[in-house]
C-alpha cells in the first residue's frame, strides 16, 4: 500500500481506500453484518486505514458496521462519514444548522466515536454551497471536539469550486474516472492552490470500468444501476457516471483490447486515476472481499506506461466525452 496526504487534514492516508455504500453485501440484499466486518477488516490487513461511510448508506448499519470494526482495531483509522440526504426532500431549504448538527451528533452514537476525523456535507443542493452559516455551523462542532475536518461531497466542479472558497473546507469527494474527467482541469489546479485533499468516488463507473459487464447483465430491481440510468430516484451521474450503458460497454470493448492479458479492468482504471499526483485516495466499493482484494491488486501490475495512458485517454476522446464532459 502507498499513502498520500490527504490535504490540509495532514492525515497519511491509503492512496486505495474503501466505500461503504454497499459493505454489507450487493445490491438489493439485506445488509449482512459478517459480510460488512470481513470486508472491513480484510481492507484494513491490507493496509486500508481510510474508510468512507455515510449515515443513509443502509440506513445507518453501514455506520455502524465501521464504528464496531474500527474500534477493534489497534492501527489508526481514518473514519469520513457524511451528512445531509436525510433531508427529505433534499432541497435547500431542508439545510438548517441544528438539523445537521443533530445528523453528526446520531453518526458519532451509532459508531461509538468520540469525534469524527472527517465529516463531509452529502452532495447538497448547490444553492447550500452559497449559505455562509452552514459551513461556520461545522467550526462549532470542531470546537465542541466532535469533528476534526469539514469536507464536501459534490455532483458538479462549480460545485467543487465554490466550497474550497470556505476556508474550514478541507476535502473534496468528486466523480472522477477515466469516463469523467473534467475534474482534472480547473478544479485539479485551484485545489492545489488551496492544499485541498481530493477523494475520487465512482471510481470504476459504477463497476463499468471493470469490463466485467455485457449487454445481457442484469441488475437486482433495487440495484441503482437498474432504476436509476435516467436519473429517477437521485443524479444520474452517479451511476456509470451518467454513461448510456450500451456506449459504456462500447468504450469498455475498446479498452479491452489494450489489456489484452486482463481478466478485470479495474486495477487498470484505478491506475489511471493515482497517475494523477493531485488525487489524494480513491475510494472503490465492494460488496465482496474479493472486490477489495481486486483493487489492491493494483501494485501487482507494471505501472501504466504515458502511451497507454494516452491511448486511455483517446477512448474517452472517441466515445464519452461529447455526452458528459458538460455536465458535471
Amino acid at each position: 500500500m502507498n499513502y498520500r496526504k490527504l490535504g490540509k487534514t495532514n492525515f497519511n492516508i491509503s492512496e486505495i481506500s474503501l466505500g461503504t455504500w454497499q459493505v454489507g453485501g450487493k445490491w438489493g440484499s439485506a445488509f449482512d453484518n459478517k459480510t460488512a466486518d470481513e470486508l472491513l477488516n480484510t481492507a484494513i490487513d491490507n493496509g486500508v486505514n481510510f474508510i468512507d461511510t455515510a449515515d443513509v448508506y443502509e440506513n445507518g448499519l453501514s455506520e455502524t458496521a465501521v464504528g464496531r470494526v474500527v474500534r477493534s482495531r489497534s492501527e489508526r483509522i481514518y473514519v469520513a462519514t457524511k451528512c445531509g440526504r436525510h433531508i427529505n426532500p433534499h432541497v435547500n431549504e431542508g439545510y438548517q444548522p441544528k438539523v445537521l448538527q443533530k445528523f453528526v451528533e446520531d453518526s458519532l452514537k451509532r459508531m461509538g466515536l468520540e469525534t469524527i476525523d472527517l465529516i463531509q456535507l452529502h452532495c447538497p443542493p448547490t444553492e447550500v454551497f452559497y449559505r455562509p452559516e452552514i459551513f461556520e455551523m461545522f467550526d462549532r462542532l470542531k470546537e465542541q471536539g466532535k469533528i476534526l475536518n469539514l469536507g464536501v461531497s459534490v455532483e458538479k466542479v462549480e460545485e467543487a469550486l465554490k466550497a474550497i472558497e470556505f476556508s474550514n473546507v478541507t476535502t473534496v469527494q468528486i466523480i472522477f474516472n477515466l469516463f469523467r474527467q473534467r475534474p482534472s482541469q480547473l478544479f485539479f489546479s485551484e485545489a492545489r492552490k488551496k492544499d485541498i485533499g481530493i477523494i475520487a468516488r465512482v471510481p470504476l463507473a459504477s463497476g463499468l470500468l471493470t469490463g466485467l459487464f455485457d449487454s445481457k447483465t442484469s441488475f437486482d430491481s433495487q440495484d441503482h444501476r437498474n432504476f436509476n440510468r435516467n436519473g429517477d430516484a437521485f443524479d444520474k451521474g452517479e451511476t456509470f457516471s451518467g454513461i448510456d450503458y450500451e456506449l459504456g460497454l462500447k468504450a469498455v470493448q475498446e479498452l479491452k483490447s489494450l489489456f489484452p492479458e486482463a481478466s478485470n479492468l479495474a486495477p487498470y482504471a484505478l491506475q489511471w486515476i493515482l497517475s494523477f499526483e493531485d488525487i489524494s485516495c480513491i475510494i472503490p466499493g465492494a460488496s465482496k472481499t474479493n472486490h477489495v482484494l481486486s483493487n489492491l491488486s493494483v501494485y501487482d501490475l507494471p505501472k501504466l506506461t504515458s502511451e497507454k495512458i494516452a491511448a486511455m485517454n483517446s477512448i474517452y476522446e472517441k466515445y464519452i466525452k461529447s455526452s458528459v464532459h458538460h455536465l458535471w
